[in-house]
């Protein structure tokens, strides 16, 4: 594996972090109102189309024991539905103390850390199977990167952060992909990497399942339904075209 395709894609999630406050120093409401619903939709085909079309096939190549690739699959949902329960479990309890929205703000902090932590995990475990692998797993990603780091931005401004200091807390708790990228690569020291795959399989499938599809939902136009499956397949093709 090249270390230099690991670094840029790394580098180029953790510079996403600076996206959420670009687009709010615009006050772009254009974007936040009609077209992050379809980054979403985009987002949602990317990782299930990386899951099913690329890690998948490259994990079933090396682990011909489909049941027990299965079962780690099912980890990987399991361990991502623990993950946002806790973070969740936190937010209820800090909401009742007094300052909770600064409480929240660094809970939110330590969530993104975690989320981008597996990010990095995600990314260097794709590579070493192959630069193709790493590749779509990086667009799928930055795909889901941008609508998060745009909410991100948004919490920390309504928590009382100065817009500089949110800006600088957002970029670095981005750069907890790279410690994420080298546990991945300490893991794949005594834990083949083909082990590790369908664990990052279970993650994409909860996070555009859990997470992204039911906030289409939200959306009933039929206009906007339409617009929404056709920016689903076009992560979904692009993906399977690289």
């Amino acid at each position: 594996m090249n270390p230099l395709y690991p670094i840029i894609s790394l580098s180029a999630i953790s510079l996403i972090s600076l996206v959420g406050g670009l687009i709010i120093f615009l006050k772009s409401k254009v974007f936040k109102k009609k077209l992050q619903i379809y980054l979403i939709s985009f987002s949602a085909g990317t990782l299930l189309a990386v899951s099913f079309t690329n890690l998948l096939p490259e994990t079933i190549e090396k682990v011909p024991n489909y049941s027990f690739v299965g079962l780690l699959v099912i980890t990987g949902i399991l361990l991502s539905f623990i993950i946002e329960k806790i973070i969740y479990w936190r937010h209820c309890h800090l909401l009742i103390d007094k300052g909770h929205k600064h409480k929240f703000a660094y809970l939110n902090i330590f969530g993104d850390l975690l989320h981008n932590f597996i990010d990095g995990i995600s990314i260097i475990a794709a590579y070493q199977a192959n630069p193709l692998t790493g590749l779509s797993t990086t667009l799928a990603v930055a795909s889901h990167e941008i609508p998060q780091e745009i909410a991100d931005f948004g919490i920390l401004l309504y928590s009382g952060f100065s817009y500089k200091k949110a800006l600088i807390y957002n970029f670095l708790t981005s750069l907890s992909a790279f410690a994420g990228a080298g546990v991945g690569l300490m893991f794949s020291s005594f834990l083949p990497i083909e082990y590790l795959l369908p664990i990052v399989i279970g993650n994409f499938i909860y996070i555009a399942t859990a997470d992204l599809i039911p906030e289409l939902h939200k959306e009933q136009s039929f206009k906007t339904s339409i617009l929404q499956l056709l920016f689903f397949f076009a992560g979904a093709i692009i993906i399977y075209l690289i």
